[in-house]
């Protein structure tokens, strides 16, 4: 009966395979046919997935969409939309636009526009770079549970940027966004671990959270790692698994790695083994 509600449920209902086998094309269908009648939430899937698709053509159907329903006040298409003018996807690239949106969704205290404003903040686009700015928005979005902001917000206590210095707390910001699997927060408590900064020194939980950012490829992880291996911190000495780890951070450019790697495999005892 062409309710654009019961297309867009529909749509939901082809994207999830609830109730239907999992379809795209049938998803996007009518997605389409809601959002032509004017559904905010329609237009936002059907703009996401145009900028899935990739391409000059899918980008610019993407910003069509998401600007109409970001004119209507749909808080994630107004992030989605700053992320198109942030990177000049399907749009002109304009920091300054890509904050105005990003605000506008932030202030509707969407997490995932407040780190992107932190960021923009801390680099100077669009806007004049503030420290302070920058970490109040981090820290909106790392009291929602954002990964990517509480990591941001560990390293301004860690390095003093927006606020005052804090071991204890830049510990306390990159566990949770360590916990949730974020590689880098993982490598940094690693290191606060193996330091003892706002923590009791361990290297038994430096290794640990070294070898799950490594496992993600975290180049600087796996290095650690390959030192960890080395010299028998926090676990057993192995020379094979400190190369194999030196190896995996090399062939990602890491210098260092690449220069210990060299001097390792030159050694006579490494040497007798290959």
């Amino acid at each position: 009966q062409g309710d654009a509600n019961a297309q867009f449920g529909l749509g939901n209902c082809y994207a999830n395979g609830r109730g239907v086998k999992k379809n795209h094309q049938e998803a996007v269908k009518w997605y389409r046919l809601s959002a032509e009648q004017g559904n905010a939430r329609a237009q936002l899937n059907l703009g996401a997935w145009y900028y899935e698709q990739g391409g000059v053509q899918s980008y610019t159907e993407a910003v069509k969409w998401h600007r109409l329903s970001a004119e209507q006040g749909d808080t994630d298409a107004q992030s989605s939309l700053g992320v198109c003018y942030y990177y000049g996807r399907g749009v002109t690239q304009s920091y300054e636009e890509a904050v105005k949106w990003y605000q506008l969704s932030a202030k509707q205290g969407d997490a995932n526009a407040r780190l992107e404003l932190g960021c923009c903040f801390a680099q100077g686009r669009g806007v004049e770079q503030s420290d302070g700015k920058a970490f109040e928005w981090y820290r909106l979005s790392a009291e929602q549970g954002n990964a990517r902001a509480q990591f941001n917000l560990g390293n301004c206590y860690s390095l003093g940027q927006g606020v005052e210095k804090s071991y204890e707390e830049a510990f306390k910001w990159y566990l949770l966004s360590a916990a949730q699997g974020n590689a880098r927060a993982q490598y940094n408590l690693g290191v606060r671990y193996a330091n003892g900064e706002g923590v009791e020194q361990s290297d038994e939980e430096a290794f640990k959270w070294y070898l799950l950012s490594a496992e993600q490829g975290d180049a600087h992880a796996q290095f650690s790692l390959g030192n960890c291996y080395e010299y028998g911190l926090g676990v057993a000495q192995s020379c094979e698994e400190a190369l194999e780890w030196y190896g995996l951070s090399a062939e990602q450019g890491f210098e260092k790695a690449q220069t210990v790697l060299h001097n390792l495999q030159n050694l006579p005892f490494v040497s007798e083994t290959q």
